[in-house]
């Protein structure tokens, strides 16, 4: 977003967690990025780069070295891929979308390689960047959305403090068909609790 002719934008910064470090995509993650968001358990509910085709070294080259800084130079938000602290095994990817600078609002999405799954990276990840995004950059609102039907990704909003709101009805194409969507949002003063 452009006010007074400048961009408002993130600050590029390095996130780091107990099992995690959350940094800018390179070049290097272009590997851990086809496998992770190639995976069938991941198109399944997020279907990248969009329904009905495949996921290729060519997007995941992109996502790394285009789409994922872009999203910070235009202003609409910050991704961060999500690496094991231990390993720096690729992990997957977090970040703020949709951001609307005047409202104070924006959306927090991720997703995981199936490896990194069900060892609480994903909650991990979303708590800091939600942090971050309401403590150190004054957000009023942060968002999360999951497809009604993925489980897994609603226990991550509910671990990580979020608040269900209500359902998004047939608010997102899949490969196949369409879902609606679980809206959840976190607040300053849930912070609180």
């Amino acid at each position: 977003m452009s006010v007074g002719g400048t961009t408002q934008r993130m600050p590029m910064v390095v996130l780091e967690t107990d099992h995690l470090v959350l940094r800018a995509f390179t070049e290097a993650d272009v590997d851990g990025v086809l496998e992770a968001a190639s995976a069938p358990s991941t198109q399944k509910w997020l279907p990248m780069p969009e329904p009905g085709r495949p996921y290729t070294r060519e997007e995941a080259e992109r996502w790394c070295t285009v789409t994922a800084p872009g999203l910070r130079a235009s202003g609409d938000g910050q991704q961060w891929a999500a690496c094991d602290s231990a390993t720096g095994k690729f992990a997957g990817a977090v970040g703020l979308l949709r951001t609307l600078w005047k409202a104070g609002t924006t959306e927090v999405g991720y997703w995981f390689a199936p490896w990194a799954r069900g060892r609480g990276f994903a909650t991990e990840s979303v708590v800091a960047v939600t942090r971050w995004a309401i403590l150190d950059q004054g957000f009023e609102r942060v968002e999360l959305k999951a497809a009604t039907g993925n489980r897994a990704s609603r226990r991550v909003a509910e671990k990580a403090g979020f608040e269900f709101e209500g359902i998004e009805r047939n608010a997102m194409p899949l490969h196949e068909g369409r879902t609606g969507l679980a809206l959840y949002s976190l607040i300053p003063s849930d912070l609180d609790h």
